[in-house]
C-alpha cells in the first residue's frame, strides 16, 4: 500500500476483524478475563480512539493505555524547576505548546507567562538556538523533553550550538526512554498484560531489539505498530496470534519505518551528547531507575540544570493532586473515566492533570472522542 487512504480502507479493516475474532476465539479469552493489550504509545491511544476501534476489535480483547505520554509523566516537581528557571530576569524559556498548560504545584508555565515570565512556543530546537544566535545578551533555555523520537534533534542542536560557540543557550533536559518503563510495569505484581502493541516512532529511532527482552524475559509479545487503523488493527491480530500459538516474539508490523536496529546516525548523536541518569522520576509511576538521560559533562556549558543549579535533590519531591488518579490511568490501572475528577474538574479547559492536556493524553483522547459522554459510553 502507498497511500494513506488505503491504511484507512473499510474492507480491509472489517476483514482484519473478521481474523482477529476467529484467533481470539482459539486463546479462550472471555469477556470476564479478556486479554489486557496494552498500546504504550499515546499517539496509538487517540487513533483508536479516533477511528473507533475500542469499540470494534471484540469484547474479549481489552485495550490498557499505556504511559508513553511523555508530557503526561512529567512530574509536577519539574514543571515547578521551568517555571525556577523562567522566572529569571535574563532567561527567555522555549518550549513545545503542550507543557505550556500543564499543572505546577502553584501554576504552569502559561500562568507564569501571563504573569511576566518570557516564556516562548517553538517548533524545534533549532528555534530556541536561533532566538539564542538574535539575542546574545539572554539566557535562552529549551525545555527538552520527549522520549528517545525527539532526543536527536535535540542532540544535535547542542553540537551545533558547540560548534559555533553560542553560549548564552542550554538544554533543561527531560528526555526520557522507553523500556526501562514497560518493565517496570511488568515487574508490577498489580498489573495482568498478555501483550504489547510497541510504539512506532519510538522505534524509528532505537529500532526493535530494545524491546527483546519483554519477550526474552518475561514471555509476552509485542508488536511494533503504525498508526493508522490497519496498522492498529494488524498489529492486534499479529499479537493475539502469538499468544494462541503460545509464542512470544518482537514483531514489526510498521516496517516500512522502522529498522531493526534504529537509526544509526540519530543513535550516534543520543550517545555523544546524553548519558543514562541513575534514576527519573516519573509521574504516577515514581522513581525508575535509568529511565531518563542527562548530559555528558563535555556539554555541561549547556546544560540547564547546573547553570541554574535546579532539579534532582534541590528541592522536594511532589505528589499529585490527592483526588486526581493519574498514576493509575498511566499504569493502565483504570480508565479515565474511573477518575472521579474526569469531565468535571478535570477538563480540557481547567485540567488537574497533564493526562488531560497533552495531544498524546489518554484523559485528552476519551474527552476529546467522547466528551460528555465517556461515562457512559464506558460503563457499557
Amino acid at each position: 500500500m502507498k497511500y494513506a487512504h488505503e491504511f484507512r480502507d473499510p474492507v480491509l479493516a472489517q476483514g482484519l476483524l473478521g481474523q482477529i475474532r476467529e484467533i481470539v476465539a482459539r486463546t479462550g479469552a472471555t469477556v470476564d478475563r479478556p486479554l489486557n493489550i496494552m498500546e504504550v504509545c499515546g499517539g496509538h491511544t487517540h487513533a483508536i480512539f479516533r477511528y473507533g476501534l475500542h469499540e470494534m476489535v471484540p469484547r474479549e480483547i481489552e485495550f490498557i493505555h499505556g504511559p508513553g505520554c511523555p508530557v503526561c509523566v512529567l512530574p509536577m516537581g519539574r514543571v515547578d524547576d521551568c517555571i525556577e528557571i523562567a522566572e529569571h530576569a535574563q532567561v527567555i524559556f522555549t518550549t513545545f505548546g503542550d507543557a505550556m498548560r500543564v499543572p505546577g504545584t502553584k501554576k504552569s508555565m502559561l500562568q507564569a507567562k501571563a504573569e511576566g515570565a518570557d516564556i516562548r512556543l517553538v517548533y524545534s530546537p533549532l528555534d530556541a538556538l536561533a532566538i539564542a544566535r538574535n539575542n546574545p545578551d539572554r539566557e535562552v533555555v529549551f525545555f527538552a523533553l520527549g522520549f528517545e523520537t525527539t532526543m536527536p534533534s535535540t542532540a544535535l542542536t547542542v553540537l551545533q550550538a558547540a560548534k559555533e560557540g553560542i553560549a548564552n543557550f542550554s538544554l533543561f533536559c527531560n528526555h526520557i526512554t522507553v523500556p526501562q518503563p514497560i518493565k517496570a510495569l511488568l515487574d508490577d505484581p498489580e498489573m495482568r498484560l498478555d501483550g504489547f502493541v510497541g510504539p512506532g516512532h519510538v522505534s524509528m529511532v532505537v529500532g526493535t531489539r530494545p524491546y527483546d527482552f519483554i519477550a526474552r524475559d518475561y514471555g509476552k509479545p509485542i508488536v511494533v505498530s503504525g498508526f493508522e487503523p490497519i496498522d492498529l488493527l494488524q498489529s492486534v491480530l499479529m499479537v493475539v496470534t502469538q499468544i494462541a500459538e503460545g509464542r512470544a516474539e518482537v514483531e514489526n508490523q510498521y516496517g516500512r519505518i522502522v529498522p531493526r536496529d534504529g537509526n544509526p546516525q540519530a543513535l550516534a548523536a543520543i550517545e555523544a551528547v546524553f548519558e543514562p541518569r541513575e534514576k527519573f522520576e516519573w509521574r504516577g509511576l515514581g522513581e525508575i531507575d535509568a529511565s531518563g538521560v542527562k548530559m555528558r559533562p563535555a556539554f555541561a556549558a549547556w546544560d540547564a540544570e547546573r547553570k541554574f543549579d535546579v532539579g534532582y535533590g534541590k528541592r522536594r519531591e511532589v505528589a499529585d493532586p490527592l483526588d486526581a488518579r493519574c498514576g493509575e490511568v498511566l499504569k493502565g490501572q483504570i480508565k479515565p473515566v474511573a477518575c472521579p475528577l474526569f469531565g468535571t474538574i478535570c477538563n480540557p479547559e481547567t485540567p488537574v492533570g497533564a493526562l488531560m492536556v497533552s495531544s498524546e493524553g489518554a484523559c485528552a483522547a476519551y474527552h476529546q472522542y467522547a466528551g460528555a459522554r465517556a461515562r457512559e459510553v464506558h460503563a457499557v
